[in-house]
């Protein structure tokens, strides 16, 4: 019996003696940034400012040619006879074009709308190869032509049309704030003294960026959402679509206040493709008048309300 609880005063002891010096584990250390985190100070600008333009002005389409009879020496030709349209989409934006965890495919509301696109070219919407882009990388990926379309929550800006041309408008979105449920923060007004995070190469950064004490640049927005699971932001600022699929991926978070920014998404061209980009206005408008849009919507965008009307189309010609 001496012999045990001699034993018992030993285990005590060593238990409560804690671990030597060197091998002391802190009880809390700063969660590591995401890779390319850059804290911005200023809107990015170009060495020019851009000329007025009436950038939700698209090309009017004309007939859309049957699924597979492409015009001979169109863009759409060249694409069909490749076998497949490559798109350029998000895998990060929940609702809008995410990659499905069961099934590994890319899904989303800007996907079915490159989807519909293959579709008019060859009568298969599966004959499409989507290609990851983040926001910054979309307007590089169509100048290389590494893409031949980006559909990724792009607004329509005079600034871009300089390098790229769009579509009609085929999603009016806008800009709010999400942030944790019970911080105070009422919307927009409320950032003057918060941590902000965007995404780097969005229209939505130079929007907030001098409305936050601080803001965090980053290259996708489930970056974002992890900044402010683990308190390292306030808030982040983007258009309602991709705030409301940050939402729904966690329940502690809200969007709040109302929008204060337009954002206006067409589907991306490379320069110069006058036919592409009336090819796709066509498809466009038949999306709307069948239906397709208001199914594709009613899929994906529910979180965001009732189906509203599609935008109507403007066309300069």
């Amino acid at each position: 019996m001496r012999r045990l609880a001699l034993a018992a005063v030993l285990l005590l002891g060593a238990c409560s003696a804690g671990p030597a010096p060197s091998e002391v584990v802190p009880r809390s250390a700063a969660a590591p940034q995401p890779a390319n985190a850059s804290t911005v100070s200023a809107a990015p600008s170009s060495s020019a400012a851009p000329p007025a333009c009436d950038a939700t002005a698209s090309l009017r389409p004309g007939p859309l040619p049957q699924a597979g009879q492409m015009p001979a020496g169109s863009t759409m030709a060249t694409i069909a006879q490749r076998g497949r349209l490559i798109a350029g989409v998000d895998q990060n934006s929940y609702l809008m074009g995410f990659r499905n965890s069961f099934t590994g495919e890319i899904e989303g509301f800007d996907v079915d709308v490159a989807r519909q696109i293959a579709k008019a070219i060859f009568g298969d919407e599966k004959k499409v190869q989507f290609r990851v882009v983040t926001a910054a990388e979309r307007i590089p990926m169509l100048q290389s032509g590494a893409v031949d379309v980006v559909v990724r929550t792009m607004t329509i800006t005079c600034e871009r049309l300089r390098d790229v041309d769009f579509s009609q408008v085929y999603y009016q979105a806008g800009q709010r704030v999400l942030v944790r449920r019970n911080s105070g923060i009422a919307g927009v007004e409320g950032l003057a003294d918060k941590r902000v995070c965007v995404a780097s190469g969005s229209t939505s950064l130079g929007n907030v960026v001098n409305r936050a004490k601080t803001t965090v640049s980053v290259p996708n927005w489930t970056d974002c959402l992890v900044m402010l699971q683990q308190g390292q932001t306030d808030a982040i600022s983007t258009d309602d679509t991709i705030l409301a699929g940050l939402a729904a991926q966690d329940p502690y978070t809200e969007v709040v206040g109302a929008r204060f920014t337009d954002e206006s998404y067409g589907v991306g061209v490379p320069k110069g493709q006058e036919d592409l980009v009336r090819f796709v206005n066509g498809v466009l408008e038949r999306m709307r008048a069948d239906g397709t849009w208001s199914a594709i919507y009613g899929r994906w965008l529910t979180p965001l309300g009732p189906a509203p009307t599609p935008p109507v189309a403007r066309y300069r010609d």
